[in-house]
């Protein structure tokens, strides 16, 4: 078959080696930042500020676990650095700098690439951080991006899970559920037309999916007024029971609380899902907040100035009370599941 004459050969469509990869694609994602010496060193050097304490976090995305097939590389590269951006923001940590290790399983094309390096440079300008180093691999097996997130906090403040106390206030940051119906209407493109939704809604769960927005603007917030958090990431029922469970507490949530959108209420209304779905479905990546009640006016005006959405769902109890979900009737929630577990049979 003739080749196109509008496509370009073969050779111009391809990188031409690891050097000429790093210096078109990565190094201008590290030109910001002093430390990373222009990624022409081995190592990176990263400061942090006069009494701060450097926060470390570590996640990778895997094509057929957390990717699939044909996602744009665009969205794999800003979801890649937004999990990691997730942990950081439920410390109160500020976004400083990161690596990027990327295992390809054939040699790249200029095309994917430059589509790859313009989703890490629109998710670095959301979030407030630079490329500092790395490495570029090839695979025999699928597509790896691991990235390992560096942020700041003043010394001792980071905000930790394990400190949440009975009374506490429990908030969550956004809408929960978004992200599981954005991946439902990709395996189930009919849910569309069965739950009567318009293409503006369809793009704006999938962009829950697939683009996440850790809220980092609630950083100071947590900072100053959370006693213990951390990010939704595997569905919100399981990481509030790991939350209780690090912390030696119980906890309740008044379902009907837990802050939905107007596309997932429409989804619920015609039988597409349930609301037990949406509590463990994943892949929120909003924050898990516990506040005491004294703090918890400043958090909520806080949250606002910032121009993020926070909702009381519940309370912090003693161990003995277990951890429970309890509907309008005051009924336990059943869930057919607890969340997303890389290892579960099931």
């Amino acid at each position: 078959m003739p080749r196109d004459p509008n496509e370009a050969p073969p050779r111009e469509r391809e990188i031409g080696g690891e050097e000429a990869l790093i210096a078109e694609y990565w190094a201008p994602l590290a030109a910001d930042f002093p430390g990373a010496l222009g990624l022409k060193d081995d190592c990176a050097v990263i400061a942090t500020p006069a009494g701060a304490e450097l926060i470390v976090t570590t996640d990778a995305l895997i094509a057929g676990v957390h990717v699939l097939p044909g996602e744009d590389p665009c969205a794999i590269a800003w979801k890649a650095l937004a999990v990691n951006i997730s942990d950081l923001v439920a410390k109160g940590a500020t976004p400083l700098a990161y690596l990027m290790s990327v295992a390809l399983p054939d040699a790249p094309e200029r095309a994917w690439l430059a589509s790859f390096a313009a989703g890490l440079a629109a998710a670095q300008q959301a979030f407030g951080c630079r490329l500092a180093g790395g490495d570029t691999d090839r695979t025999p097996g699928p597509l790896s991006v691991s990235i390992t997130a560096f942020g700041t906090v003043p010394k001792g403040r980071m905000v930790l899970r394990t400190t949440a106390q009975p009374g506490d206030r429990v908030y969550v940051t956004g809408c929960i559920g978004d992200a599981a119906l954005g991946l439902a209407l990709r395996r189930d493109p009919e849910l569309r037309a069965r739950c009567k939704l318009d293409a503006a809604a369809r793009r704006d769960l999938d962009a829950h999916f697939s683009r996440p927005h850790p809220p980092v603007a609630l950083v100071p917030a947590l900072g100053a007024c959370a006693s213990a958090a951390m990010d939704i990431s595997d569905g919100l029922m399981k990481d509030f029971d790991r939350l209780c469970r690090a912390s030696g507490v119980g906890g309740h949530i008044e379902a009907p609380h837990v802050p939905l959108s107007e596309p997932a209420r429409a989804i619920i209304a015609a039988g597409g899902a349930t609301l037990a779905d949406l509590m463990s479905g994943g892949e929120d990546y909003e924050v898990l907040a516990c506040v005491p009640p004294a703090r918890a006016g400043e958090f909520e005006r806080l949250a606002d100035k910032a121009g993020t959405r926070v909702t009381c769902i519940g309370t912090i109890a003693a161990a003995a009370a277990g951890v429970v979900a309890t509907d309008r009737a005051g009924q336990a929630v059943v869930f057919g599941k607890a969340g997303w577990d890389h290892f579960s049979r099931s």
